[in-house]
């Protein structure tokens, strides 16, 4: 890597690990003469084998989805390195045909034809580049020290994640008598992770400071009610009411001062008493009127409200770090029992390379079965009774992130195992409502990720997920699950030296403040080419410190805003949503800021030419758009950001 005027990056490339393979050669597509007959051991299944029949040849074979290796005889599990290949399904390409010496605008072209006359390779759409290759160089790190994912873990802290929302929802609603405030909980494992040190890639349970400041701004915002978005007098008027009531009520029956009881019952009385005489106000008398007692009552209403809600909070987390503590101890105990033992300390070299997946120290222990089968365009995958689902276009994406990325399965006889844990963990992180925590899965359109590609040579997101991602090196928020399916870890721990970099951080305060003072440490340390541009929302009233930070910037080169309702996201549930749903419009304004050092600024400046491209395709297209995308914004003091609902993007 190089750039003008400035000293060559010297990378180490026996640190790659991309392996070479078009998109055409992952794809897990039984020949059409195939006949699935369930005869085989539960293992060779569990491998990718299944029994089939050649109306060519009028016999049987055997035939791998996961490998493209077809066998006359009945396979030996783990002895596969003589192939009959009687199918000739793995034969080299005649020169001149195949996908030997395409490049990648013809093989793209190709499977858009495939789609379009529905052959075996065929994506309605294609949301992501997985050709894409990395400008990313980062020093040799040694592998983490997760334990590896398996299926009853990852059951087990799913039933202990859901029992914590409902201790939280039980909690705010007999203390506080509310419901706890959406997406709340989501952003708290968001705003918790930023600081925790415990073992859990999910649950917090080694934090400092204990109370999140995340979860008591927005449970005491909904007290005593929660305010909502109003848009008739009518609403107004009874808004104005309740909370006036509940107001009286909460101070009535807490411990207040006197002067606290006085002003409270003084102001909610004389706005009951102007609710009976005045009938002729507008909406907009009664908004001006409850903002007014808000003012008068709410410090007072905090006050005697602050003990409990600081309860709330540590509760919540003690009973995390308890459920942590309860995980540990079965993974630990798993592991023993699968005789896996911690493995000799890796020998690392300081030197630099191209990034390349997060690995793990520990060996994976054997898999138990995970069941497979589809359902039109949906594959399905059940352990112990749970399924989770993914759309087929997005199931054949983790196949090919997973040959790209896993260097431990070459078999794939673990795949559909890691592939259940990681739809899962997302599950579980999302919430059981609905639209819940999909925000935090949005992305940006596909033209936008091309015109980034083009324009600024961005190879790589430093928020995303192997569900949502659009190149094959991104960070994540959770190493154990998706290292093997190409992220990098999160991003917080991840440094690199070089390179150009796209960030949507989740809609979290505390996470994009945490983002900011990483980002500067980076373009502070590096003297070679490194830029990353940052997609936050326009949020100003208040004012957030990560994007007042980054607008201050020594490291600032270019700034631009995209107006509310004039550019869109992909949904963060578009491995399982239907077409239609896809695309949604964003409710509020985005800012795009540049962050880059010197070398970075020259190699990728932010030209006004570069930048009409990358506006012209944020534009919303032509298609029919759906309505604004599911609420995950965080609830502020702000009206404005109590009322909108806003789409944080991918988690850490």
């Amino acid at each position: 890597m190089t750039s003008e005027n400035h000293a060559t990056v010297k990378v180490d490339t026996s640190m790659v690990m991309s392996p070479t393979g078009s998109a055409t050669q992952g794809s897990p597509v039984s020949p059409s003469t195939s006949k699935p007959m369930p005869e085989l051991p539960d293992e060779l299944v569990q491998a990718g084998w299944s029994k089939c029949w050649s109306k060519r040849e009028n016999r049987p074979y055997w035939f791998n989805r996961f490998t493209n290796q077809s066998l006359w005889e009945m396979p030996v599990l783990g002895q596969h390195d003589v192939i009959s290949d009687p199918l000739g399904l793995n034969a080299a390409p005649a020169e001149g045909t195949g996908d030997a010496g395409v490049g990648n605008g013809q093989r793209k072209r190709r499977l858009s034809e495939e789609a379009a006359q529905g052959g075996p390779n065929s994506f309605k759409r294609i949301y992501w580049d997985l050709d894409v290759q990395t400008n990313a160089v980062i020093r040799e790190r040694p592998p983490a020290n997760h334990l590896p994912p398996h299926p009853e873990m990852e059951l087990q802290r799913a039933q202990l994640t859901t029992k914590l929302r409902l201790h939280y929802h039980e909690l705010c609603y007999q203390r506080e008598g509310i419901e706890p405030p959406r997406e709340s909980f989501n952003r708290w494992l968001l705003e918790r992770k930023v600081l925790d040190k415990g073992p859990d890639p999910l649950l917090p349970s080694e934090c400092d400071p204990i109370i999140s400041p995340s979860m008591f701004r927005e449970v005491m915002n909904d007290i005593p009610i929660r305010l909502s978005r109003i848009k008739y007098k009518e609403e107004a008027r009874k808004l104005l009411f309740k909370y006036a009531e509940a107001a009286k009520k909460m101070i009535d029956s807490r411990n207040a001062t006197p002067d606290s009881r006085k002003v409270v019952k003084w102001n909610a009385e004389d706005t009951m008493n102007w609710l009976r005489r005045d009938h002729s106000a507008s909406k907009e008398d009664y908004m001006d009127r409850l903002e007014h007692l808000r003012k008068q009552c709410g410090p007072h209403v905090a006050a005697v409200a602050k003990d409990s809600v600081e309860g709330i909070c540590t509760k919540i987390y003690h009973i995390s770090a308890e459920y942590v503590r309860r995980i540990h101890q079965a993974h630990q105990t798993l592991l023993k029992d699968c005789n896996v033992s911690d493995p000799e300390a890796a020998d690392v070299q300081d030197r630099l390379v191209y990034c390349y997946p997060i690995r793990l120290a520990l060996p994976s222990p054997a898999q138990p079965r995970v069941e497979l089968h589809f359902e039109n365009d949906i594959a399905c995958l059940r352990y112990k009774g749970e399924m989770v689902k993914v759309n087929r276009s997005y199931f054949t994406k983790l196949e090919l992130l997973y040959r790209y990325s896993s260097i431990d399965d070459p078999r794939f006889e673990k795949f559909l195992s890691r592939v259940w844990c990681l739809i899962k963990r997302y599950l579980v992180m999302f919430g059981a409502g609905v639209n819940e925590g999909t925000g935090l899965q949005g992305a940006l359109p596909v033209p936008v990720f091309e015109a980034l590609n083009k324009q600024f040579g961005v190879t790589f997101e430093c928020f995303a997920s192997p569900l949502n991602s659009y190149f094959k090196q991104f960070c994540s928020a959770f190493p154990d699950t998706d290292g093997f399916f190409g992220s990098r870890g999160p991003f917080l721990n991840f440094s690199p030296a070089s390179g150009s970099f796209e960030a949507n951080p989740p809609f979290s305060e505390e996470l994009m403040d945490a983002m900011v003072t990483h980002f500067e440490k980076l373009l502070e340390k590096s003297s070679e080419p490194l830029s990353f541009i940052i997609f936050v929302p326009e949020w100003r009233d208040p004012l957030t410190p990560a994007l007042h930070r980054m607008e201050s910037s020594a490291f600032r080169r270019y700034q631009m805003s995209v107006p509310a309702f004039e550019h869109e996201y992909r949904s963060g549930s578009q491995h399982i949503c239907k077409k239609e749903d896809m695309y949604y419009k964003a409710v509020h304004g985005t800012v795009v800021i540049f962050l880059q050092n010197a070398a970075g600024f020259a190699k990728w400046e932010p030209t006004p030419e570069r930048i009409q491209e990358l506006l012209a395709a944020y534009q919303v297209s032509r298609r029919a758009l759906g309505s604004p995308g599911p609420s995950s914004a965080p609830t502020t003091p702000s009206p404005q950001n109590v009322s909108l609902p806003l789409e944080p993007y991918p988690p850490l």
